[in-house]
């Protein structure tokens, strides 16, 4: 199976949406909320701009769109990773990483030496991921106060 992986347009609104959502769909209470945490989904290249980010998705030879990725500043040489989603049939192939790696490639080209990521704390394939490829969790979490009732934990990585 190929994928293309080609920045992210604003008509990938759907298809993105649903990726999401049924990675949402894998946990028990984590719901995608367009009216509010999640409303920049529906223009997420517009979203990105205003930030000053970049995102990605992997799109499979049928247009379903498997992966998405996207970094912004967050701070003084430092971007945050956001939306790392992969299709739970992609998961173990390496796509994550590619993934991963495109979004620090980005960020360091941009002159960050470091990049953060928050990571629900239902999450926890993903948090191992994110230890397994060098990344710290800090002591630091934070509730979105969304219909998920969200917190989330904090993670770094200096390059």
């Amino acid at each position: 199976m190929t994928f293309d992986i080609r920045p992210v347009v604003d008509a990938d609104a759907d298809k993105l949406i649903k990726l999401i959502g049924d990675c949402f769909s894998e946990y028990e209470g984590v719901f995608i909320d367009l009216s509010d945490l999640d409303a920049d989904l529906k223009a997420y290249e517009t979203a990105l701009s205003f930030q000053n980010g970049e995102g990605f998705v992997a799109v499979a030879q049928d247009g379903e769109i498997v992966g998405s990725v996207a970094c912004a500043p967050s701070g003084e040489n430092c971007f945050e990773l956001k939306r790392l989603y992969l299709s739970e049939r992609l998961r173990g192939t390496g796509m994550g990483l590619k993934l991963l790696k495109l979004a620090e490639d980005t960020a360091r080209s941009r002159g960050a030496t470091m990049m953060d990521a928050w990571s629900d704390t239902r999450f926890t394939r993903a948090h191992r991921f994110y230890e397994r490829e060098g990344y710290v969790k800090e002591q630091e979490t934070r509730e979105l106060n969304d219909i998920s009732e969200t917190i989330e934990f904090y993670f770094t990585k200096t390059f």
